[in-house]
């Protein structure tokens, strides 16, 4: 029996839980974590710090690796001239978040990983983010990088030091600026805002493919989200039909031309990270639990809009991938999956993709020949491979295929004389064949820790789909995950208080930051919409107020990132960009405007009019840049409606109003449930207006307020949604 050999290097990364840690645990680099043991070496020693930030499922953090940090004499120079740090992005994102705002600004671009040399009191003097290992095609190689850098500290130690206060003192007095720029009364309009979110995006939007630029193509979901939005807010209005028309035309393009293309596993379920071509085709092949929560929550929407069935197939496909890779046995979900994988048992490197492609010869000796031809043509198989060179720069892909839909079952029908329900029996009995191949593969890394804000998102789309395709298993998938959280993810549990940021292997990470908070109270919210069960809203609430003691900025408005607690935090940020995960600032005025509907809090609408002030600039000036703040906008604007359904909800009537609602898009509307027992005492003690609304003459009844006035109670499916129409 072969026995494994033992690594020639182990460093204290070896201690750690975090699986991107735990991959550099054995090079031949002196890593150390982030923590108090390496800030006390650098001093002690007299030595700059490298710190390189990435996460487990990084390609490039990969390459890196093997190239540099696998190299004994590239590691000899970083032990002797610096003091390495090696730092999970995705467990300490307010250490990343510091040092790629410095990045940014240093070089008006970041990435992962990421690259950055730190004084001895953790101010930065040089950063980047990928280096090779060797000089190339003019750019320095990572060797040559350090020994530059270790030569400036020696001799120029002075300079580097002024360098390094200057740009902390100018980041911070930029970053304490916030958005002071004076906007117009006009342009500060809410109407004008999302008008010019809509103008914007419409420049932007391929006409062809979907998306809103070129190569690569990200999935962002909030922006579809926010025409979705548009679309609703503006369907009646005079002279504003045919752009709502079109702001719905712009969102469901995209996301059938991503549930069409290779970002889509088409076997697997669920979705990559990015496409690297402007055709939705060749995708980066990782996949990350935020992007499936979010994109569930938007495929979930577009099918309540739409009733398109292949909105809420793909809804469902999506849970699926979740529920077999990404899930915890006790309820929670995993963080990603890797891009690369080995091509073999046995082989020495991974590569990307290897886990997802196929050639042309395995898929017809997998299928035959009939089955096979068929199923090529439809999902753009090609005997030379159909990875573009410009979408295959390294060679990983040559000859090679990442299935997309080509051609629609008619189409392939047509093509091959056969009717388009058999050439739909034939697309699933492949797909099945296929995907039992490819789980003979090596699988790739999966990433299994517990990322609270990303459960979050998880807890959001489930909570979401299940509520409006409608799913009962979904809304319990969230509520385990919810149950998970708490019990493993609070330092009291029974009070749902000590939020952490992250948990694996029995392991809490560190205090959550304020996009925990912010994700999983939104994500709680949609739960108690979704399942009337009032436990998630209490606990919604009791996180809200502990966000507020930990990071709100009672003079100013708005959220810090990291709470006042966090030590060896060199800069105070307030984030509100909306990218791949939503801004904490961004999500946290919508909840607050969501908590304040619900429980009747003017202080938390008030807070969430100081988040949408103090970042006023950015929604006029670039609204798209943040579209979940620019929805928190609209529904402060618009969203006076809160509908209350009072009844057992055991009961056939109650379920057909509930029906009611559930079968519109109502992004301006929050939902409350009045049990008539203790659910209720409890949302009365919040809202008193709650109390007395009940049932009529014993039958289950409808509340639609608007503006804090409510509409007489109805008891007929018919009427109310009459009154939900109007």
């Amino acid at each position: 029996m072969a026995t494994e050999t033992a690594p020639t290097h182990t460093n204290a990364l070896a201690k750690e839980s975090s699986p991107y840690l735990l991959q550099h645990a054995h090079n031949p680099v002196n890593w150390l974590p982030w923590g108090d043991e390496a800030f006390a070496k650098a001093k002690a020693e007299d030595k700059p710090i490298f710190l390189s930030s990435g996460y487990s499922t990084c390609h490039w953090c990969h390459v890196m690796e093997r190239e540099s940090f696998e190299n004994e004499a590239i590691a000899a120079v970083i032990n002797e001239h610096f003091v390495p740090i090696k730092v999970d992005r995705e467990e300490r994102p307010d250490v990343d978040l510091t040092y790629m705002t410095y990045v940014q600004a240093a070089t008006g671009g970041g990435g992962w990983p990421m690259t950055v040399f730190l004084t001895p009191d953790l101010k930065p003097f040089f950063g980047g983010t990928y280096f090779p290992p060797e000089n190339q095609q003019g750019r320095i190689g990572f060797k040559n990088l350090l020994l530059e850098l270790s030569k400036a500290w020696k001799e120029d130690r002075e300079k580097l030091l002024q360098s390094s206060q200057r740009s902390v003192e100018k980041l911070q007095e930029y970053l304490n600026q916030g958005d002071a720029a004076e906007t117009t009364e006009a342009s500060a309009a809410p109407d004008s805002i999302l008008q010019k979110a809509y103008e914007d995006l419409s420049s932007q939007f391929d006409y062809h493919e979907g998306g809103f630029s070129s190569a690569p193509k990200f999935p962002r979901p909030s922006t579809l989200s926010l025409l979705f939005r548009i679309q609703h807010l503006w369907r009646d209005v005079e002279n504003r039909a045919s752009e709502a028309q079109w702001a719905r035309e712009m969102a469901t393009k995209t996301l059938r031309m991503m549930a069409q293309g290779g970002l889509h596993d088409h076997l697997g379920g669920g979705f990559h990270r990015y496409s690297v071509d402007g055709y939705w085709h060749i995708p980066h092949y990782e996949k990350m639990l935020y992007d499936q929560g979010q994109l569930l929550s938007a495929y979930s929407d577009a099918w309540v809009i739409t009733q398109s069935p292949m909105m809420a197939q793909i809804a469902r496909d999506i849970v699926r991938y979740v529920a077999r890779d990404l899930t915890h046995p006790e309820g929670g979900f995993f963080s990603a999956e890797d891009a690369d994988s080995l091509p073999a048992e046995g082989a020495e490197h991974k590569t990307e993709g290897a886990f997802y492609i196929w050639t042309a010869a395995e898929i017809d000796e997998l299928l035959g020949k009939e089955d096979g031809s068929l199923f090529r043509y439809a999902y753009g198989a090609r005997r030379q491979g159909n990875a573009r060179p410009e979408s295959d720069p390294h060679g990983e892909l040559k000859g090679t295929n990442t299935l997309f839909r080509a051609y629609s079952a008619k189409k392939t029908g047509e093509y091959f004389q056969k009717d388009p329900d058999e050439v739909l029996a034939v697309f699933e009995r492949c797909r099945d064949v296929l995907f039992e191949a490819r789980n003979r593969r090596p699988r790739p890394h999966l990433d299994d820790k517990v990322i609270t804000a990303w459960n979050g998102l998880m807890i959001s789309g489930l909570a979401r789909a299940g509520s409006g395709l409608p799913e009962p298993e979904f809304i319990q998938r969230a509520e385990r995950a919810a149950a998970f959280l708490r019990q493993q993810c609070c330092e009291q549990a029974g009070e749902g208080t000590g939020l952490r940021r992250s948990w694996r292997d029995g392991r809490a990470g560190p205090s959550a930051f304020a996009i925990d908070y912010a994700c999983l109270i939104q994500g709680l919210l949609d739960l108690y919409e979704a399942g009337f069960d009032i436990q998630w809203l209490r606990w919604a609430v009791t996180l809200q107020r502990e966000m507020d003691e930990r990071f709100l900025d009672a003079e100013k408005g708005g959220y810090f990132s990291v709470h006042t607690e966090m030590p060896h935090s060199i800069l105070r940020i307030k984030e509100d960009y909306d990218g791949a995960e939503p801004s904490p600032n961004s999500l946290a005025a919508a909840n607050l405007l969501r908590l304040a509907k619900m429980l009747d809090q003017p202080d938390w609408e008030r807070q969430a009019l100081q988040i949408l002030e103090l970042f006023r600039a950015t929604l006029t000036s670039s609204p798209t840049s943040v579209p979940v703040l620019a929805a928190a906008m609209d529904f402060s604007a618009h969203g006076h409606h809160q509908v209350v359904l009072a009844g057992d909800r055991s009961e056939a009537a109650f379920q057909a109003l509930e029906r009611e609602v559930r079968s519109r898009y109502l992004p301006e509307t929050v939902l409350l449930h009045a049990d008539g027992g203790e659910h209720q005492a409890w949302l009365a003690s919040q809202n008193a207006a709650l109390a007395a609304m009940k049932p009529v003459n014993g039958q289950a009844a409808a509340y639609v307020c608007q503006n804090y006035s409510c509409q007489a109670p109805v008891t007929e499916p018919a009427a109310l949604a009459r009154l939900l129409d109007g």
